[in-house]
């Protein structure tokens, strides 16, 4: 029987655990930490438990570094030291895109790389140009380094992101041209000999648009996916973080059998049944600064079949509940009656449902998974999330 009293509903805890390392078994490292929840009558079957993608690709010793890309990209794609490449809509993040950038400048250092920034944001809501700033541009193609260079600091971080990344490229020996447009097939009209759409969840349409134009045409994802080395993932550079000053930690590898591990792992010791769910970036969108977290390209790397198909939706019980109190129904009356519904299944086109729209189940328990964990000192690589299966 659980420690939690039956009043308690939905949860989640953060479990600390010591530090992970490359190479060490981290299913028996997770297990071990599940033991004291156990132990303390914390684990139940019906649990989640959420392992954040970072320390499952650092077990994995998933690490490539900036030589690794640049030649792949010399050995894949036909680049050469004076090729000259496009990098289409990439995010201004030094953790996330800045070492990227590096290693695909490093390929060409005796050529020229044309980066298009959209604009006044990126995919994810970082700040390119100021909204009021972007009137008085004088087309729709700008030289930022040279006509508004002092117009691009981001307001939080207080990065001026185009003349950094200029930097990096200049650093390896390629020239370094920057524009801001949010037409794809505008770095087209350059004649690239090669184009890296850099975007993450419309990459697909972004490179529909251009590789019709541009027939070397590439998106992260086709970058460092290659299972013949040792270091590889099916995301590629997609969900990749700095490790290093040349090294990044790539998303997690088949993180579905992962997933499944841990489960059958939990199973065998605690004769618990969870679902396991490995996380990345909450879908989650700062309302402050308009910063859309997600700079994964989904927020689950992987999970157990629990969650197939899955979706969290239900009725609107304070919809239910107003109703029946202006029907002059009593409190144990309403309670009653929003038990009965809870029990039906309802299309989602009925009242009863207004407002709940269905969402996937590893979204919004990964989502959840990484808020409580955080990405700075928490210390808290798993989290424990009860409510979701198990109906607390």
């Amino acid at each position: 029987m659980s420690i939690l009293p039956d009043y308690i509903g939905p949860c989640a805890f953060g479990l600390k655990m010591g530090v992970i390392t490359p190479g060490c078994d981290l299913v028996d490292m997770v297990a071990e930490t599940l033991k004291k929840c156990d132990q303390d009558s914390l684990l139940e079957d019906g649990d989640v438990v959420c392992i954040t993608e970072s320390i499952v690709a650092r077990a994995q010793d998933n690490f490539v570094t900036t030589d690794d890309i640049a030649n792949e990209l010399r050995k894949n794609y036909g680049v050469k030291e004076d090729s000259k490449l496009g990098i289409l809509f990439p995010i201004t993040s030094r953790n996330r895109f800045a070492l990227i950038l590096k290693g695909i400048a490093r390929s060409v250092p005796k050529g020229e790389i044309l980066v298009q920034f959209s604009y006044p944001c990126d995919e994810v809501g970082n700040q390119i140009i100021a909204p009021e700033d972007v009137d008085s541009a004088e087309s729709e193609k700008i030289d930022v380094c040279v006509n508004i260079e002092g117009k691009c600091v981001h307001p939080i971080t207080n990065m001026n992101y185009p003349a950094y990344y200029k930097e990096i490229i200049e650093n390896e020996g390629a020239r370094a041209k920057i524009y801001l447009s949010n037409e794809p097939q505008m770095i087209a009209g350059f004649n690239p000999d090669c184009v890296i759409v850099s975007n993450i969840h419309e990459r697909k349409n972004t490179w529909k648009m251009v590789h019709k134009h541009v027939p070397t045409c590439i998106t992260l994802q086709d970058i460092c996916n290659d299972t013949s080395l040792p270091a590889w993932s099916e995301w590629g550079l997609l969900g990749s973080n700095m490790s290093s000053d040349n090294m990044l930690n790539l998303a997690p590898r088949n993180g579905d059998e992962f997933a499944q591990e841990v489960q059958n792992v939990i199973k065998e010791k605690f004769h618990r049944h969870v679902e396991v769910l490995i996380y990345g970036d909450g879908a989650y969108r700062d309302p402050t600064s308009g910063i859309y977290e997600l700079a994964d390209p989904q927020p689950s790397f992987g999970n157990t079949m629990g969650f197939k198909g899955r979706m969290r939706e239900g009725v609107k019980y304070k919809f239910l509940a107003d109703m029946a109190h202006s029907e002059g129904k009593s409190v144990s009356e309403i309670e009653e009656m929003l038990t009965a519904h809870r029990q039906k299944s309802y299309e989602q086109t009925e009242m009863v449902t207004e407002g709940t729209t269905p969402r996937k189940m590893e979204d919004i328990i990964a989502s959840l998974a990484d808020l409580v964990s955080g990405s700075a000192d928490a210390g808290t690589p798993v989290i424990l999330v009860k409510g979701f299966f198990n109906d607390r």
